[in-house]
């Protein structure tokens, strides 16, 4: 722990969801090396296993709680076993989600509309709603991940959902201000990750599904704004900054890091 801000959550409990790899990983990683106690809080036992394992091999006190986050009961446990473990939660990420199909909206079933909602959704209400009781006794900060999906297109249910988180944030925030409970949310753009541990799509991919998904990817590059994408430790890095002291005074919050848009002069081939 060199760097200036080793220790700025010494004596901090994060419990970080979805956290056994991307973003998730990288803000647990982050907070960890600067003295937070995490719990990785993930449905996949394997990957959030080994993500705990690698923690601990720094030196950073870490462990799992797995289960499904889109039930209710499920999120309850989890907070519980953070605070039988650690004693108290100051910080929640809500980092689970992620859009499984890239199609135009009426080309997506009920199920699959409902899968996507109860992905990028209800964890990060369940674990807001669940966290509350605990964090209310010490303070502490919520920080939520949304998407520039909010703006976009062939992910509609995705692009919904976490529409649905960034309400949830404002309105949050507002209501737990004084228990001394921030809540702030970024929403991000193209990230670039190491390969999934585990697939979001379990289903056969068809030839169409496919052509649409490469027809997403190439629109997603084209309106990147700032390239190269970001990486999972430049998104957890906002994240960080959210969750400490540094933002003491920052609440109900969207903080884009990942805008989509036009480079104009890209399009004309020349700058004036």
């Amino acid at each position: 722990m060199s760097n200036e801000n080793a220790g700025r959550f010494a004596g901090k409990v994060a419990v970080i969801t979805g956290a056994a790899q991307g973003i998730g990983f990288a803000a647990a990683q982050r907070m960890g090396r600067e003295g937070c106690r995490i719990v990785i809080a993930d449905f996949s036992a394997g990957p959030a296993a080994e993500a705990v394992a690698v923690l601990k091999a720094e030196g950073i006190e870490a462990i799992a709680a797995v289960g499904d986050l889109s039930v209710y009961a499920q999120a309850d446990a989890a907070m519980q076993q953070a605070k039988q473990a650690f004693g108290a939660i100051h910080i929640l990420v809500n980092n689970v989600g992620g859009t499984i199909w890239m199609k135009p909206f009426w080309h997506y079933t009920e199920d699959e509309i409902r899968t996507e909602v109860d992905r990028s959704f209800w964890p990060t209400m369940w674990c807001a709603r669940a966290v509350i009781p605990v964090m209310r006794e010490t303070g502490g900060a919520i920080v939520n991940v949304s998407s520039n999906a909010v703006e976009g297109e062939y992910r509609i249910p995705y692009s919904a959902s976490k529409g649905a988180v960034e309400a949830l944030t404002t309105a949050l925030a507002v209501e737990v201000a004084g228990f001394g409970i921030r809540v702030n949310c970024i929403a991000p753009g193209g990230t670039s990750a190491p390969e999934r541990k585990t697939q979001r799509n379990v289903k056969p991919v068809t030839a169409q599904d496919q052509q649409w998904q490469e027809q997403f990817m190439m629109l997603l590059k084209d309106e990147e704004l700032l390239t190269p994408w970001s990486t999972a430790e430049q998104q957890a890095g906002v994240i960080t900054f959210l969750a400490s002291d540094d933002a003491a005074h920052i609440t109900g919050e969207i903080i884009h890091t990942g805008r989509r848009g036009k480079r104009i002069f890209d399009k004309l081939g020349f700058i004036p």
